[in-house]
C-alpha cells in the first residue's frame, strides 16, 4: 500500500479511483466492511482502491477540548487499512482552509481532479463540507454532476450494538473491554515501548513491565485479563491500568504481570490486548496484602484463559460474558 500526504503527491498518468473517506479510528468492524467493499469495487473495475484519512482528526482542529482520544494512532491505523487490501491511503493534513471548502469544492478539488473517483463509497453517517453542510445525499447529488456513483453502506450492528468509534470509546471508559474487542473484530490493545518502571513490583509484590505513557484511549482504571505480544510471541498475562494507591499517588500507567514466564526481556516494545476485566483498582493496607490479591488474579486468569481455550475448541459455542470466577472481588 502506498501512503501519500499530499494530493500535490498524487502524479500523471493517473488511474481512475474508488475511493472511500473517513477517520476509520481504530478501524473496526464498519470500517473493515467499508474498505473491503471499496477494494472490491476497485478490483472489478480495474481502478485503484484509495482511502482518504485525516490528521489530526477534525475535532482536534475545529474543537480541541472536544477532541476524543484516538483509539491507535496512524501508523497502527495505516497498517489495519492495508491489511483490507487498499492500493492507495491519502493521508490528507486537516487544516481550517479544508474545513472552509463547500462540499463542491471538496468533491472537485479532493475526489474528481487529482484521484478521477469511479465510485465512492461511505456509511450513513458520513458529513462533508463547511460546517458539514454535505451528508450522503448531497454526495449522490454531486456524484451525479461529476460523474461518480456513490454508495452508502447500512449501519452495521453487532449483538444490538452499534458499531462506531464513539460506542467503542463508551466501552472502553466503562471498562467493557470484551464488548469493545467485539465491535473492533480483534481485542482492544495499547502499544508502545517497555520503559523503567519505579521497582516496587519486582521490590515488593512480582515484576511486572511498564508501558510508556501513550496519548491514545486506555480502558477504565482497573485490573484486567490480558495478552502481551513481545516480539512475535504473546504471553497471557493480568494488566493493571491505574496509579499504584498502595505505593502512594502516582501518575496512571500500564503495567502487565506476564504469566508463567521466566527469563529475560529484550524486545523493546510490547503490545498488550484487553480481554477481559477483573475488578477495581484498589489501595491495600501494605504489599503483602496486594501480592495476595495479584496472586489471585494470576489465579482467575489462568482459569479465563483454560475456558476460552476449550471454548475455541468447540465451535458450536460462544464464549460466556460472565467473569471467570463467581467470587466478588
Amino acid at each position: 500500500m502506498r501512503i501519500i500526504r499530499h494530493l500535490q503527491e498524487v502524479r500523471e498518468p493517473v488511474p481512475p479511483s474508488v475511493v472511500t473517506i473517513g477517520n476509520f479510528d481504530g478501524v473496526h468492524l464498519a470500517h473493515q466492511t467499508l474498505l473491503r467493499r471499496v477494494v472490491e469495487a476497485a478490483r472489478q473495475r480495474g481502478a485503484l482502491a484509495t482511502a482518504i484519512t485525516f490528521e489530526p482528526h477534525p475535532i482536534k482542529v475545529l474543537s480541541p477540548e472536544h477532541a476524543p482520544r484516538l483509539l491507535a494512532p496512524l501508523r497502527r491505523k495505516a497498517k489495519w487499512i492495508e491489511a483490507t487490501g487498499i492500493d492507495l491511503l491519502v493521508v490528507l493534513p486537516f487544516t481550517r482552509e479544508l474545513a472552509h471548502h463547500s462540499p463542491l469544492e471538496f468533491v472537485r478539488r479532493v475526489l474528481v481532479n487529482p484521484l478521477r473517483a469511479l465510485s465512492v463509497h461511505v456509511g450513513p453517517n458520513f458529513r462533508f463540507g463547511y460546517r458539514q453542510s454535505g451528508d450522503t445525499e448531497v454526495l449522490e447529488e454531486l456524484g451525479r454532476q461529476e460523474g461518480f456513483q456513490v454508495e452508502v453502506l447500512p449501519m452495521l450492528q453487532v449483538r444490538g450494538e452499534r458499531v462506531s468509534s464513539t460506542r467503542i470509546r463508551e466501552l472502553l471508559t466503562e471498562g467493557h473491554v470484551h464488548k469493545a474487542g467485539r465491535l473492533l473484530g480483534r481485542p482492544f490493545s495499547s502499544k508502545g515501548p517497555i520503559v523503567a518502571g519505579l521497582g516496587v513490583g519486582r521490590k515488593h509484590t512480582v515484576p511486572t513491565l511498564n508501558l510508556a505513557p501513550i496519548e491514545e484511549q486506555l480502558p477504565r482504571i482497573g485490573v484486567y485479563v490480558t495478552r502481551t505480544k513481545l516480539g512475535g510471541m504473546r504471553h497471557d498475562s493480568v494488566t493493571n491500568v491505574g496509579h499504584k494507591p498502595t505505593f502512594g499517588d502516582h501518575r496512571l500507567s500500564v503495567e502487565t504481570f506476564l504469566l508463567n514466564f521466566s527469563g529475560e526481556i529484550e524486545e523493546g516494545d510490547m503490545e498488550i490486548e484487553f480481554l477481559y476485566r477483573l475488578r477495581d483498582e484498589m489501595k491495600f493496607q501494605n504489599p503483602a496484602i496486594l501480592k495476595v490479591q495479584i496472586q489471585e488474579d494470576a489465579r482467575r486468569a489462568l482459569k479465563f484463559f483454560r475456558l476460552l481455550k476449550q471454548f475455541q475448541q468447540s465451535p458450536r459455542r460462544s464464549l460466556p460474558t460472565s467473569s471467570p470466577s463467581a467470587r466478588k472481588h
